[in-house]
């Protein structure tokens, strides 16, 4: 794998701080590029440069030069406000940028969803996620890498209420996925970080989705 620049949108969030120490750790990653809403000041390597922006006021120039973009936006609707405001930032952001990087000439995108994603669910968060697969993958990318995991396990800055609760149950309902339902099993976030990392240098071509199992097997 030739040299790669990197893009990472949420690198401030649990999946996406992992996912930016794995790229910082490659060294088939040369420059990787963070946006957010503040700079993450422990990051000192030399290879990372961080710029706080407006995610919704990206442009194509700020994608150019990147190949693979890694996108772990998202919120809850609690902390969001409203449904509109959660799907702003768990939709329509994670297109804009989409739409900004594949006329840049990036050639893959690498995006966190959820398990059960599907635009006709009756559940707002279930189709918000699958209306953004989508619409991601009407977009001409050499690669749209959709990672869906289920419960992510890790110690957030911020507190959500319904991941504590589900944090706490997990290893118990993990009991009960196995067979069909093991795609809902409960995951690291370390595990969905180190594997987007990992998908985008897999060489596959098209639109891929992973959950559970082949998520572990990119994260090893």
């Amino acid at each position: 794998m030739t040299s790669r620049t990197a893009v990472v949108l949420g690198a401030s969030g649990l999946v996406g701080g992992y996912c930016l120490r794995a790229l910082v750790d490659d060294p088939d990653y040369t420059r990787v590029l963070t946006f957010g809403r503040r700079e993450l000041p422990s990051l000192t390597r030399a290879k990372v440069a961080q710029r706080v922006a407006d995610l919704a006021t990206l442009s194509v120039e700020d994608f150019q030069g990147a190949q693979d973009v890694f996108c772990a936006l998202g919120t809850t609707i609690r902390k969001a406000g409203s449904q509109a405001a959660f799907r702003h930032v768990d939709m329509e952001l994670p297109l804009r940028a989409a739409q900004q990087a594949v006329l840049a000439g990036a050639e893959q995108f690498v995006v966190v969803s959820s398990v059960g994603a599907d635009p006709a669910s009756k559940n707002f968060y279930l189709r918000t996620k699958g209306e953004m697969e989508r619409e991601l993958a009407k977009l001409p990318f050499k690669a749209l890498h959709i990672l869906r995991p289920s419960l992510l396990i890790g110690k957030r800055a911020e507190f959500r209420l319904g991941e504590t609760i589900g944090m706490k149950i997990a290893p118990v309902l993990d009991l009960l996925t196995f067979g069909p339902l093991r795609k809902y099993h409960s995951m690291q976030a370390e595990i969905a970080g180190k594997a987007m990392a990992a998908a985008a240098k897999s060489g596959k071509s098209g639109t891929l989705i992973y959950e559970f199992d082949p998520i572990v097997t990119l994260a090893a």
